[in-house]
């Protein structure tokens, strides 16, 4: 397993080392022992999946504090752009965002601490898969509007299919209103 961290603290990128042969192929996507060598969490307490169409895009998703989320997340059909936006205020990093593409046969995996935004682009037809170090709390979520234009984000699609209560969601300025003043 590979682990490379992304130019934003605390976002890393995990190759998995993918054995294959005539019968097809086998990768571990999840080790207790690898996670705690290389500092990532282990405890996971829920498991989601989702299935978007070409061209949909959810997000961007976060929880505030104490309910806040860290994810481990991957595609086992398709293909996505994956968006982690830095929400962390003390962060020198805060507002900016990462993209990283996960493909179901590259087996690629993306780690997103507590204190990011989440949202991604099925660039193809796309199971999507993910394990959160907390609970989902209704009353502690929140989220960017995926076209923010502060934040700029190239979704690579042309015609995206986003969800009324997306729709809905605020501008990261207007979000942050207290943080950016």
């Amino acid at each position: 397993m590979q682990v490379i961290k992304k130019s934003l603290e605390g976002l890393v990128e995990i190759i998995p080392t993918v054995y294959k042969d005539e019968r097809g192929s086998f990768f571990e996507t999840y080790n207790k022992q690898e996670f705690e060598a290389h500092g990532l969490p282990t405890h996971f307490v829920q498991d989601n999946q989702s299935f978007s169409k070409k061209g949909v895009v959810r997000g961007l998703h976060f929880q505030r504090e104490p309910y806040a989320q860290g994810k481990l997340v991957r595609v086992i059909m398709g293909r996505v752009l994956d968006i982690a936006v830095d929400i962390r205020p003390d962060s020198p990093t805060f507002g900016q965002y990462e993209a990283i593409e996960l493909e179901a046969e590259r087996g690629n995996i993306f780690y997103l601490p507590e204190g990011f935004a989440h949202g991604f682009a099925a660039l193809e037809d796309s199971i999507f898969i993910y394990k959160c170090t907390n609970l989902y709390h209704k009353a502690s979520e929140g989220g960017i509007i995926w076209n923010d234009p502060d934040i700029n984000i190239n979704w690579q699609v042309s015609n995206p299919i986003v969800s009324q209560k997306d729709l809905q969601l605020s501008t990261f300025k207007a979000y942050f209103k207290q943080a950016l003043s």
